[in-house]
């Protein structure tokens, strides 16, 4: 009973996302079981978390993926270098967002590199995503 309701909650968040972008938190979700052998899936408290703590980005500077993004996912952002409006985050607030597997993997990587100066785990990336999803 413990595990459908899991898988209940899981496939209800995914909701929000293309068939292809699933299919990439399944691949996400199999590189998190073999990084860490005790992953017990993705939590979108610890991708707040992620999404919302501050480090030291790729330009020495204190960065957080909200410095762009808003608190409000359903909010635009603005790029905080250029100044650049970016459209709300949530794919519920925008219909566009989580469609392309190709565009998700390529703006993780940036974005991970932007804040974390590195290259998020796929656990990271699953956390941040299902966080996003529920938003």
């Amino acid at each position: 009973m413990k595990y459908l309701a899991l898988a209940l909650l899981f496939s209800t968040s995914l909701m929000a996302a293309s068939p292809e972008v699933v299919q990439y938190m399944k691949e996400l979700e199999s590189a998190a079981k073999t990084e860490n052998r005790t992953f017990n899936g993705f939590d979108a408290t610890r991708g707040k978390e992620i999404f919302t703590s501050t480090h030291t980005g790729k330009q020495g500077k204190p960065m957080a993926c909200t410095s762009c993004h808003s608190l409000n996912l359903a909010n635009p952002g603005k790029n905080s270098l250029t100044g650049k409006v970016i459209d709300p985050l949530s794919p519920r607030a925008n219909p566009q967002r989580l469609t392309s597997a190709k565009e998700v993997k390529k703006w993780l990587k940036r974005n991970f590199m932007d804040v974390y100066a590195r290259e998020g785990t796929a656990q990271e990336k699953g956390d941040v995503l299902t966080y996003i999803m529920k938003n």
